[in-house]
Formats: structure tokens, sequence, C-alpha cells
């Protein structure tokens, strides 16, 4: 059963690291998109309509 414990963390920690880079990613595309202009300067990723 402990084994089934790590196995769970591994698995959670991956899923963290995957989270944050995907973020970090995002936050670059987003700030380039707006360099270029494609995206106005005030957008943020999280606002809603």
């Amino acid at each position: 059963m402990e084994s089934l414990g790590i196995i769970g963390f591994v698995f959670g920690m991956s899923g963290l690291s995957f989270a944050l880079i995907s973020y970090q990613r995002i936050s670059k595309l987003e700030n380039k998109l707006k360099e270029i202009g494609v995206l106005d300067k005030d957008f943020s990723t999280g606002e809603t309509l």
C-alpha cells in the first residue's frame, strides 16, 4: 500500500510541474502577442466576457 502512496505522490508532483510549465509558456505567448499587436495591451488571460 505504501508504494501506491509514493506513485500517487510522484504523479501529483509531475502534474504540478506540467501545470507550472504550461502557465509560464502561456504567459510568454501572451506577452509576445501583445508585443506584435495581436492582443490588446490590457488583455488578461483570466479575463471573462
